[in-house]
């Protein structure tokens, strides 16, 4: 009898999951979204023609795995005559792929620039010690980072207990001050000692100031096709990306209209409420659908995406006080984007309006990403869709721009009227001098709650809540909410396809889903572990 997978959520972990059962085995996949998009927070939203992509998704990876599960379903687009080389695995090559004119399920390769905007001005980012950035700077805060970070070289920090000091090991004080601690403290709404160091150990992994500054000199002094492997690159420091055409909803649209053409199920509007089990074992779980009715899916296998906290309170079994205790102390911070479509920004750069072309319409700046250092406005980071892609905003005579929030949903912000936040999205752009409230023409408000699984309040303790869940043999947790763990797009697909790994090979124990993004490296190590090709391809029930 054939065996059944029930997946909760629709997002990169959830689809990657079905997908791969699918393709690899006997095994029925039914995913259970609650809202009716694909992708999560990976998803793209359509607002007038005009598409906004939820936080930014550089499609790139240190896993070859996760670079060719996107490119077998996405290809490069094929380069014009004349245009520049794309390489990949280390090889340059023309790219086998159709034109963007005649077919937009393709990867453009996207050159990666973010900068941050600080004293009104921007600064290269990740840091550089430029001669322009310590012109910028002053000679009075460049000879305290100098001498902070040389403090720090000296004297390294006995202990790295939290965040801050994991920020000052790695820079110096001083360059903590100037260009972490306002930002990482917006996104978090908690100052950063009391922030796990487990969170820099993750995002910002083996970027330091020795790195940056071997990285700059590298890019100033060789010239080669774009690299969307970069394998030896800090993923803080890669130069180019691959990036759907119409954003990242595109992909997991067209991987979501895959897993139904082969037979998967998709039920959108299913609010899982309850997780049915007997003993250890999960044996279904029920929701509640769009129009009211009460749902109950059977099954074999169950990945969770689901935020942890509310996973835990959805077991039907006795769970141990101590179990609830941690899982209700666990945080997330929420996350507002305020899509602002204007004539034109104030603010530009010369380089960039020299060389515009015909395409670049009224914007002359090329960031994807700009993080607002200004301690003055609440804002946190700007996003420029038109250099995402300029197939996200529908005329390119126009600026289509980002305004990110971090908030708690019991923030005042998260309930007030879409009006008065994006008239505040407005007055503080204008305020420092992005753009002029005159010049905008329109704009949206998105909420989306528990974005940012948080490394403080309960965190401490939850190897604990980890080892109770992962005694229930048959339930995966998979994901960034699913497993709380802030991952990138790609390490959530690769626990997803590590799960399925486990269930094909029989193997009980899941630590190595939780090793997914513990590392320096994530590469795929062949040699501690099975590889693909002893995976059995497809499972008899």
């Amino acid at each position: 009898m054939k065996k059944t997978a029930i997946i909760i959520g629709a997002g990169p972990a959830g689809l990657t999951a079905a997908y791969e059962l699918l393709t690899r085995s006997d095994i029925h996949p039914i995913v259970l979204e609650k809202s009716a998009a694909m992708g999560g927070i990976s998803r793209t939203i359509n607002y007038k023609g005009n598409r906004i992509d939820i936080g930014g998704h550089r499609f790139f990876s240190k896993s070859d795995r996760v670079m060719d599960w996107w490119l077998s379903h996405m290809p490069i687009e094929a380069p014009a005559a004349g245009s520049q080389q794309i390489s990949y695995h280390g090889q340059s090559r023309e790219v086998d792929g159709p034109a963007a004119s005649s077919d937009d399920a393709v990867m453009l390769i996207r050159q990666r620039k973010s900068r941050i905007y600080f004293l009104r001005r921007f600064f290269d980012y990740p840091i550089r010690l430029s001669a322009q950035t310590l012109w910028k700077l002053g000679l009075f805060r460049t000879v305290k980072i100098a001498f902070s970070y040389l403090r720090t070289v000296v004297f390294p920090p006995k202990k790295v207990e939290n965040l801050e000091d994991f920020f000052i090991s790695r820079f110096g004080r001083e360059l903590y001050l100037t260009f972490f601690k306002s930002y990482t403290e917006k996104v978090w709404g908690m100052p950063c000692d009391k922030i796990s160091a487990e969170w820099g150990a993750q995002r910002i992994k083996g970027l330091s100031i020795t790195k940056s500054l071997l990285h700059f000199l590298k890019t100033v002094t060789t010239r080669k096709a774009a690299d969307v492997g970069q394998k030896n690159t800090e993923t803080s420091l890669i130069e180019n990306f691959m990036y759907p055409r119409l954003g990242p909803g595109q992909l997991w649209e067209l991987v979501a209209d895959k897993i139904l053409a082969m037979g998967g199920e998709i039920v959108t509007g299913v609010d899982v409420d309850r997780i049915h089990c007997v003993g250890n074992d999960v044996v279904s779980i029920s929701g509640v659908d769009a129009a009211g009715a009460a749902r109950e899916f059977r099954g074999d296998y169950f990945f969770s995406t689901m935020p942890i906290q509310e996973l835990v309170r959805a077991i039907d079994v006795s769970v141990p006080p101590r179990i609830k205790e941690i899982s209700e102390g666990l945080q997330y911070r929420d996350f507002i984007t305020v899509g602002l479509l204007a004539s034109k920004l104030s603010v530009q750069d010369k380089a960039a309006k020299s060389s515009a072309n015909s395409t670049d319409g009224n914007l002359h700046i090329k960031d994807n990403w700009i993080y607002i250092q200004e301690p003055d406005v609440t804002a946190g980071r700007l996003q420029i869709f038109n250099n995402w892609s300029p197939f996200l905003v529908r005329d390119q005579n126009t600026v289509w721009i980002g305004v990110e929030y971090f908030c708690y949903d019991t923030d005042p912000i998260w309930s007030q009227p879409d009006e008065q936040i994006a008239a505040l999205a407005k007055r503080e752009l204008e305020q420092i001098g992005i753009l002029k409230q005159a010049d905008v023409l329109d704009a949206t408000v998105i909420r989306v709650p528990k974005t940012y699984p948080a490394y403080f309040g309960a965190y401490e303790h939850f190897d604990e809540l980890r080892r109770y869940l992962d005694e229930f043999p048959n339930l995966f947790l998979v994901g960034r909410n699913g497993m709380h763990k802030y991952n990138n797009q790609d390490h959530s697909m690769l626990t997803a396809m590590t799960a399925v790994d486990n269930i094909l090979l029989g193997r009980e124990d899941k630590e190595n889903i939780w090793a997914v993004n513990t590392e320096m490296e994530y590469h795929e190590k062949r040699s501690e572990s099975k590889s693909e090709a002893e995976v059995p391809v497809a499972v008899r029930a």
